[in-house]
């Protein structure tokens, strides 16, 4: 088929447009300007005497009342006709293109249209107007749109045309791919990256789903949800993506991957960062597919024989002082072997990385699940610091554990879960005082914004400050009002809808549903059941916004039950606990009195604690008849039965398709279902099985680092409030990264890859941009060294490190403390030096959402452990000499960062009991008795610590203890 060739645009008037417009432009001015000095002359204005006078619409009709009707008529015809030439005007002088339709113009638009075309030739060629109306004509031929490479000034005009219709003929057989980078340590490239770096705005995304949604890649999958894509596929991509390859139409998915992977890979082995050079950058592709590598980065490459030119002298005088071609090959072989070695290691630590990502990417989602476990985390930590040995740390995660715990840090939504509790408890409290039954919540949406609770039936006026929206479907606490309520004022307040449990997520939000308010059994289907249940019981399990709560596990979830005993049961069959359930549920009381029971009960004694059946083994139809009357459709109950299989008597079915999306028909809902994969499960049931290892593990190895008697140029300081002394302060917006970057890699003096630094730093991705634009900032910032190297810089590897004039306080801490160990008369001195050091806990304040490559490093327990044994040490060494009091200063000083280190409460009792101060022994046993019964992770006293107590002091128990 022929290609349609471009047209030219003719730039020249010819004598028949210029009469054309002469006439245009006359009958223009005799419409716009001599219509109305007719109609003045002849009829008079458009409202005369005679269409004021009232008498009008009694009167008969005559030619008194007619000319001055049809008068206002003309002038309104002519009125309507300067809009329209005005309009054609402007659009054609500012080359808007598609005028603005004026409304009621029909035809006079279309003659106003030709009539002002006409006329501005006579003014300017290319101001032409699109004409609103083509009569019998075909529609418009959209050209295809391509990426054509710039041509040169040297190039002739005819070699120009002929490359533009070269590539307008290869376009009709062409199409724009992109295929997925491979994982750069701990980044993955997402949809929404991949929209930004080749359509400029990551909310197109959607397009480049559209275009390949179920379509087989190269690896057999298909595409089915937008945020999870593989490396090696290879997407089609929209006609005006750049950074992408064009290939053949025709071409298969593999054959594409197959030329991409044949490419060479780049090094650099530049010793200074470049920001324009990243691992995981993409190369710009010319429309025929060939590799353009970007200007700073192409090679020089060798000019063939005849275009070779002389050397210049001051170039052949540089080349008579390099070292002979053996040396150099010998080091160009040693800086290969160096950098294939690095690209291997690399390589292996995207695997692993990757691996690790996909562990994250569920638990991330699970925002207020993750709220709930890192409190249950939180105190199995607290629990093994009880029982810490001096000269080890408690037990970390490794691999899929420690990632699990990273996507929790990073999906944790505290303030979401803090709303939804206090809030739920305000509303039954008010309620109750009213003397009103709590209305029935079938499901609510938790956003950044509001807490929205769906009501069925719809009622009005809730109690301040919920408001009523939608007629009373709708109750809302508005996210400000949210953060304001005191928690302490329901604090024995009782939970009014335990029941509601997480669905999934939507564009806005998180769905919940109240497995109560289905009053009868609840059916999940499809794909990922038990991944869904797993889910369920993992928020119900952890949540704070039920009290006194039962979960039975049927089928699946063993290992759950011992992440919250307290809560969580399990079992082999329905068979087992159905008569347990059915006679439980004889005793409850009928529909209403349930919630108000509740709202009028005491969070430490609620009125029927619910019971939860999740079931991952379908109910044969005896078990399903039981359940169902068990359920007691129509009525509600503190219960709820979720169960897998296809159910006949459901009154709810949930239905989880392959894509992950869960639909509820009988609600209305379709959202992106709440899973935990088998394999997410697995991390994180290893994660607080490490959390139950009371050994302990070895602290990481002390290095040494000689002490310089000068300071350094820039000190890191972490053990504390973060400072970074800098030579000028970082705008306060771009700071909080800034000191992240600063602290990783000062606490890594091995380096770091900018890529493995860049999944560090942004774990739910970056673009290579703004990575590198970060890393050359903060490069500006630190300066240089009194040599006059960069304080941050790129080695002969890759990584980036930090120069030897660069001191974190912890670097000097324990070189402080590992010169204590060999120096007796100087102990106390050093350990003292060591722990002046310490501020506060370790990186503190943390912003939100920074700070979770914590969890899968040793820093976190390596600091904490360290500075309780120097204090520990230095009391020792302190009570050894009678000097209980500065014993008591030593304590204190590492309980500033270790708070929770059991240890060195029990050693702060011992000091402050050996000044014989009584009074301040008593102090301290209060307060460790106020920050036990307050602490957030809860758990109480240790009981090595109340024993030492009973001997210390033993009329503590019998005191009436302050509250906090």
């Amino acid at each position: 088929m022929p290609t349609r060739q471009p047209q030219r645009i003719a730039t020249r008037r010819t004598f028949g447009d210029v009469i054309t417009g002469l006439g245009a432009l006359l009958v223009l001015v005799a419409l716009v300007g001599g219509v109305p000095y007719a109609l003045l002359r002849v009829t008079g204005p458009p409202i005369g005497p005679a269409l004021l006078d009232i008498d009008l619409i009694t009167s008969q009709v005559g030619p008194s009342t007619l000319i001055p009707i049809l008068n206002l008529i003309l002038w309104i015809v002519w009125f309507r006709l300067l809009i329209c030439v005005a309009v054609e005007v402007y659009a054609g002088i500012r080359r808007v293109g598609m005028p603005a339709r004026v409304p009621l113009s029909g035809g006079t638009q279309a003659v106003a249209n030709r009539l002002v075309s006409a006329a501005l030739v006579l003014f300017t060629a290319s101001a032409a107007v699109i004409p609103l109306v083509r009569a019998q004509a075909p529609p418009p031929i959209k050209p295809n749109v391509t990426t054509v490479a710039a041509v040169t000034h040297q190039q002739s005009a005819a070699a120009a045309a002929a490359e533009q219709r070269q590539v307008l003929h290869e376009v009709r057989k062409a199409k724009k791919v992109y295929v997925v980078q491979p994982p750069h340590g701990r980044h993955h490239e997402s949809l929404w990256e991949i929209a930004e770096k080749c359509l400029g705005e990551g909310r197109r995304y959607p397009e480049i789903f559209k275009l390949n949604q179920h379509k087989e890649q190269p690896d057999g999958t298909r595409l089915h949800m937008a945020d999870l894509i593989r490396p090696g596929w290879v997407l089609d991509m929209p006609d005006d993506a750049v950074n992408v390859h064009i290939v053949p139409a025709g071409q298969p998915r593999t054959e594409t991957l197959d030329d991409h992977r044949g490419r060479p890979a780049e090094w650099d082995g530049s010793t200074r960062y470049d920001a324009g050079k990243g691992a995981g950058d993409t190369q710009a592709v010319t429309p025929r597919g060939e590799t353009e590598t970007p200007e700073k980065h192409k090679e020089p490459q060798e000019a063939l024989p005849e275009e070779k030119a002389e050397t210049p002298p001051a170039e052949r005088e540089e080349a008579a002082q390099e070292p002979p071609p053996e040396e150099r090959q010998a080091a160009d072989d040693r800086w290969a072997q160096l950098a294939e070695e690095d690209r291997a290691r690399a390589e292996r630590d995207a695997a692993e990385q990757g691996l690790h990502l996909d562990v994250g990417h569920y638990l991330a989602g699970m925002s207020l699940a993750a709220a709930g476990l890192l409190v249950l985390l939180g105190r199995r930590r607290r629990a093994q610091l009880w029982r810490r040995a001096f000269g080890r740390r408690i037990a970390r995660p490794r691999d899929d554990a420690a990632q699990a715990e990273v996507a929790l840090r990073l999906g944790a939504d505290a303030p979401g879960t803090r709303m939804l509790d206090i809030g739920l408890r305000v509303l039954g409290r008010a309620l109750a005082l009213r003397g009103r039954t709590p209305p029935t919540i079938y499901a609510a949406h938790l956003s950044a914004t509001s807490l929205d609770l769906w009501i069925h039936p719809p009622q009005e006026e809730p109690p301040a400050p919920w408001t009523a929206h939608d007629g009373g479907r709708v109750w809302r606490l508005a996210a400000h009002e949210g953060r304001m309520l005191d928690e302490h004022s329901v604090a024995d307040a009782a939970a009014p809808y335990p029941g509601l449990v997480s669905l999934g997520t939507d564009e806005s939000g998180r769905v919940l549903v109240d497995l109560e308010a289905a009053h009868g059994l609840i059916n999940i289907t499809g794909a990922n059941t038990t991944a869904a249940l797993a889910a369920l019981a993992v928020e119900l399990g952890t949540n704070r916004w039920s009290d006194r709560m039962h979960v039975t596990l049927v089928g699946f979830g063993d290992d759950l039950a011992a992440i919250a005993p307290e809560r969580i049961t399990c079992a082999g069959s329905l068979a087992e606990v159905l008569p347990e359930l059915e006679a439980r549920v004889r005793d409850q009381v009928r529909e209403g009195e349930v919630l108000t029971g509740r709202v009028n009960g005491r969070a430490a004694d609620p009125a029927w604690p619910p019971h939860y059946l999740l079931s991952a083994i379908a109910p044969s139809p005896e078990e399903a008849r039981r359940l169902a009357l068990l359920a007691r459709e129509g009525t509600r109950t503190a219960a709820g039965y979720v169960v897998a299989g296809d159910v006949e008597h459901a009154t709810w079915t949930w239905d989880i398709t392959e894509e992950g999306r869960a639909k509820v028909d009988a609600l209305g809902f379709e959202v992106n279902a709440q899973l935990l994969p088998r394999r997410q499960y697995a991390a994180l049931v290893e994660l607080f099985g490490t959390a139950e290892r009371f050994d302990g593990e070895p602290l990481s190895p002390e290095r040494e680092a000689p002490i310089e008697s000068r300071p350094p140029a820039v000190e890191v300081r972490i053990l504390g409030p973060i400072e970074i002394s800098a030579a000028e302060p970082l705008e306060e917006g771009r700071m909080a990264l800034a000191a992240e970057l600063i602290v990783y890699l000062s606490t890594h003096p091995g380096g770091v890859h900018p890529v493995v630094l860049g999944g560090i730093l942004w774990p739910r991705g970056v673009q290579t941009a703004v990575r590198d634009a970060t890393i050359e900032r903060v490069v500006n910032w630190l300066g240089a060294d009194s040599e006059g190297r960069p304080h941050l810089f790129t080695d002969r590897a890759g990584r980036l490190r930090l120069g030897p004039e660069v001191r974190t306080d912890w670097t000097l801490f324990r070189e402080l403390v590992r010169r204590s160990h060999g120096d007796a008369a100087g102990r106390a001195a050093l350990l003292d030096r060591a722990l002046g050091l310490v501020r506060g806990p370790l990186l503190s304040p943390r912003p939100r959402g920074r700070y979770a490559w914590l969890a899968d490093d040793d820093l976190e327990y390596d600091v904490t452990a360290e500075v309780a044994d120097a204090a520990h040490r230095l009391c020792e060494v302190r009570l050894a000499r009678g000097e209980a009091a500065e014993a008591v200063a030593a304590v204190r000083a590492g309980l500033l960062l270790a708070a929770d280190d059991e240890g060195l409460w029990r050693d702060l009792l011992r000091a402050t009991h050996a000044t014989g101060d009584t009074a301040r022994l008593r102090a301290v046993v209060d307060a460790l008795h106020r920050r036990a019964a307050s602490h957030p992770y809860g758990g109480g006293m240790a009981p090595e610590t109340e024993a030492l107590i009973d001997e210390l002091y033993p009329a503590w128990r019998i005191r009436s203890v302050p509250s906090a």
